[in-house]
C-alpha cells in the first residue's frame, strides 16, 4: 500500500487571514440562517485557487484548484429553527455555547485550508472560495446557496 500523505511542513494561517475567514464565513451562514435555510444537510463548502503550484490534476493555467472539501453545517448548529442560529445538541451544554460551536466549526476550517495552502511559504495570492446551502447530494447542483470569494494576504 502507497503512503499518499502529501511532503510538506504546515503552514498556520495570519491572524489576519483567519479573521478574513471567520468574518466571512459568519456572513454566509448568519444569511442563510435568516434565510430560513438552514437543514440537515446543509454545507458549507469551499474551494482554493493555488498560483504557481502546478499538479496532475486540478490544474487551471495560474496554478492549480484545489478539489471542494464541506463540513455539514448541521454538526454545529441546529438545522430547521426559523430564522436564528441555535447551537447543535452536542453544544447545548457549557458556557457559550454560541461562541464554542463557531470556535470549533472555525478550526476545522482553519485546518482544512491550512492543508490545501501548505505548500507554499505564504498566503499570497490563494484565492478562497466558500458557499453555503443545500445541493441535490453532496456532489450534486446546488439548490440554494449563498456565496463568497475571499484573496488571503
Amino acid at each position: 500500500m502507497r503512503d499518499h500523505t502529501p511532503d510538506f511542513t504546515m503552514h498556520e494561517l495570519t491572524l489576519q487571514n483567519k479573521a478574513l475567514i471567520r468574518q466571512t464565513v459568519q456572513q454566509l451562514i448568519e444569511k442563510l440562517a435568516a434565510d430560513g435555510k438552514l437543514t440537515l444537510d446543509t454545507l458549507l463548502e469551499f474551494w482554493i485557487e493555488v498560483p504557481g503550484v502546478k499538479r496532475a490534476r486540478g490544474s487551471f493555467r495560474g496554478g492549480f484548484l484545489m478539489p471542494d472539501s464541506f463540513v455539514y453545517i448541521s454538526d454545529y448548529f441546529q438545522p430547521d429553527v426559523p430564522q436564528t442560529l441555535t447551537p447543535g445538541a452536542a453544544y447545548a451544554e457549557g458556557e457559550a455555547p454560541l461562541e464554542k460551536v463557531w470556535d470549533d466549526l472555525l478550526e476545522e476550517l482553519y485546518y482544512q485550508v491550512e492543508i490545501f495552502t501548505s505548500p507554499l511559504s505564504t498566503g499570497k495570492g490563494i484565492t478562497l472560495e466558500l458557499w453555503a446551502g443545500n445541493r441535490q447530494r453532496p456532489e450534486g447542483e446546488w439548490i440554494y446557496a449563498v456565496d463568497r470569494k475571499v484573496e488571503l494576504g
